[in-house]
């Protein structure tokens, strides 16, 4: 018969034995990656009444839950996401052709960038509208560098090249300008240590921009990347996602790149017309919208160099650019019933076929889920 010093060693070392293999399991599922299929799918699509218009960029204000569309002739519309209803054109921003909104919360400021050369200034909490700035003659987009509290415009191209203006928030005064050799400056993002990372679809490169200084401080190339357009940040791993439109030779694809090197460290298929492209870091994923072949592709970020395709989301042509809700994970993004009116000037380059008109109350909102 065992003592009961020998048993009570027993049962220690088989207490032990236990703890580790406790702790082991608790560190693979530390470390496993998450299931790769999450079943994303449509889960509402809300008709905006109106007449048809082109449209471009969404956001969404999640703490007054409202969606910032860029409806161009219809002006840049907000939608209640809570009752999917209408409720506020921001001031002139329908003659003057919204693009799209640039959120700033912690300044209850947003600015609609418009068509014509101007910015259109609004506070968040009220809607309420300050008369439009005009900074140009045309202009595409704005980005916002929290901090350094600056704003970035990207104007129409020259000759030689891009102007970019830089505005202080929230004052809008101009800082100084930013010249670039690209003539088509796409999706842009700031890391909130004072770096502004630009995609340019022509070069098929990414700048890097010191916000501060107004300095290009490097431009990397994106071999593999052609026609490099939709750009979204994952600053605590120092990586850029890409959506790639393609070209003759090279395929459209999603591309990761170092931040710190542009070194390019992953590329995948996608589908064709990528116009944005989101990141998750919560999730782990990365969703890239593509309006021609009306597909979402996500992928699964497994770790900073690590990714695979997760899931194909089929979705409506003209899907292209999406804002997600970083607390319900829904992802929102806008289409119109269109067709392509040869008689009229069609976006060849996007597509043969990219509609050119649109249909009086023919406007959603789509609300995708997993």
């Amino acid at each position: 018969m065992e003592s009961k010093q020998s048993i009570l060693r027993l049962h220690k070392t088989r207490s032990a034995l236990a703890a580790a293999a406790l702790a082991l399991v608790g560190a693979a599922s530390v470390t496993t990656p998450a299931a790769a299929f999450d079943g994303w799918h449509l889960e509402n699509a809300t008709a905006i009444p109106g007449k048809g218009a082109g449209w471009d960029y969404v956001a969404l204000d999640a703490a007054h839950n409202h969606l910032f569309i860029g409806h161009r002739g219809q002006g840049l519309q907000v939608v209640d996401m809570s009752t999917r209803k209408l409720i506020k054109v921001i001031g002139t921003t329908a003659s003057d052709s919204s693009n799209g909104a640039t959120l700033m919360p912690e300044l209850d400021l947003g600015i609609s960038y418009n068509e014509n050369g101007t910015i259109t200034p609004f506070k968040l909490s009220t809607l309420e509208a300050q008369p439009s700035i005009k900074l140009g003659d045309e202009l595409d987009a704005t980005h916002y560098d929290p901090a350094t509290k600056r704003i970035v415009v990207n104007m129409a191209a020259g000759k030689d090249g891009t102007e970019l203006i830089v505005l202080d928030a929230p004052s809008l005064k101009v800082a100084g300008t930013i010249k670039v050799t690209t003539k088509k400056p796409e999706h842009a993002e700031a890391d909130g240590k004072g770096n502004f990372y630009m995609a340019s679809r022509d070069e098929g490169s990414v700048y890097r921009i010191n916000t501060k200084d107004m300095k290009v401080t490097a431009q990397w190339p994106t071999p593999g990347c052609a026609q490099t357009n939709g750009l979204a940040l994952d600053a605590a791993n120092n990586r850029i996602f890409l959506g790639c439109r393609g070209s003759a030779t090279v395929k459209p694809s999603f591309a990761v790149m170092n931040a710190e090197t542009g070194a390019i460290i992953y590329t995948h298929e996608i589908g064709g017309g990528n116009d944005d492209v989101i990141y998750d870091a919560e999730l782990k994923r990365v969703f890239l919208a593509n309006g021609v072949n009306a597909v979402m592709n996500v992928f699964e970020q497994v770790n900073a160099d690590t990714y695979k395709p997760s899931e194909a989301v089929g979705t409506q042509a003209g899907v292209r650019t999406m804002a997600i809700d970083p607390k319900t994970k829904k992802i929102y993004a806008v289409t119109a019933e269109g067709s392509a009116d040869y008689s009229k000037k069609i976006t060849t380059s996007v597509s043969p076929y990219y509609a050119n008109t649109f249909f009086t109350d023919k406007f959603y909102v789509l609300t995708y889920s997993k």
